[in-house]
């Protein structure tokens, strides 16, 4: 069977729900379908790493549980053989160990998705989960950056780091989030043939299941990128990635988590300072200042005007700001 694309091994699956992951029980028709799926969501879904990794970690996850709930190795005959009450008994050990609503509402998720997936291709015929209720999320409202703080944000950030390149490259990356609103995932899938050149006010962008927008691009963005590639040692090769560790690989996200959090130590941010709230900074900050909805919701790459609603919890004084400057009635004289 050819390996699964992008996926760790067992024992390489960081322990995020206080359950020892490995080694996971199954027979040899569960880990092959398991493989499958996975597969299936690469090639198919088109699925990003970040989520191949989460959906093998629930379902991980929920095939341990499912050993010590069941006392067995875990086979196709047992996930054919399970009723409502052993998923509602999976839900409840989670629930005692106190993990999130949301947590638990993603590894449903994944469960139900590696159901109808073992369902549609007749290696089990079981609709237990038809019937069983998601956990309610709670809703959440992205906090913002304020401007300043923003600001002090991109100035900043070069300071922490001893080597200048460095320094400019996390700055350029912190740009691109804030500047242009890109998820850090999408920052950091770029290539070199990818950065902007000096003529480009837009570039394209490749954000979640494949699909391309056009995002305009600041010159102060586009300059810090220039400013970055000219530090950099290392070769700049057009399909090399844009940004580097410093050992010459693709930057990884927890790298710039990490310095963020440096930053929120080094400027008394707050903890919700984290790179993806950079671009909910953005988006707030286009809204607060006029910027339409509909046009917002273009530039994120989002696909449901809904999701970018949830921007419109903005700042009351820079709404009152907006209203005085642009509605009829504010107008003097």
């Amino acid at each position: 069977m050819a390996e699964t694309p992008r996926i760790k091994d067992a024992t390489q699956i960081e322990n995020t729900d206080g359950l020892d992951l490995t080694p996971i029980p199954w027979a040899d028709d569960v880990h092959e379908a398991f493989e499958g799926w996975l597969r299936w969501h690469a090639t198919e879904k088109r699925s990003s790493d970040h989520t191949l990794e989460a959906y093998g970690h629930d379902i991980r996850s929920f095939l341990l549980f499912l050993a010590d709930h069941r006392g067995q190795i875990t086979s196709l005959a047992t996930l054919n053989a399970l009723q409502t009450r052993d998923f509602r008994s999976w839900l409840a050990a989670r629930a005692g160990q106190e993990l999130s609503k949301t947590s638990t509402a993603r590894s449903l998720s994944a469960v139900r998705g590696f159901y109808k997936w073992l369902n549609r291709r007749d290696l089990i015929n079981n609709h237990a989960l038809d019937i069983l209720r998601t956990p309610k999320r709670p809703q959440t409202v992205p906090k913002a950056l304020t401007k300043e703080e923003a600001k002090r944000v991109m100035e900043e950030s070069p300071s922490l780091q001893e080597d200048g390149w460095v320094g400019l490259r996390d700055q350029a990356v912190l740009l691109l989030l804030y500047g242009c609103g890109l998820r850090i995932s999408e920052a950091l899938s770029l290539n070199q043939e990818d950065a902007p050149n000096k003529n480009q006010d837009v570039f394209r962008i490749v954000g979640k299941g494949q699909k391309e927008r056009l995002v305009p691009i600041l010159p102060v963005v586009r300059e810090a990128i220039e400013a970055y590639q000219a530090a950099c040692p290392f070769s700049r090769n057009p399909n090399d990635a844009l940004f580097l560790g410093v050992k010459g690989k693709r930057l990884s996200a927890r790298i710039i988590q990490l310095q963020t959090q440096k930053l929120r130590g080094a400027l008394g941010l707050p903890e919700t300072a984290t790179p993806h709230a950079l671009r909910h900074s953005f988006a707030t900050h286009l809204l607060a200042n006029g910027g339409d909805l509909r046009a917002i919701q273009e530039l994120l790459g989002h696909a449901s005007l809904s999701t970018t609603q949830r921007y419109t919890d903005v700042d009351a004084d820079e709404l009152l700001k907006v209203y005085d400057k642009a509605h009829p009635s504010a107008l003097k004289g």
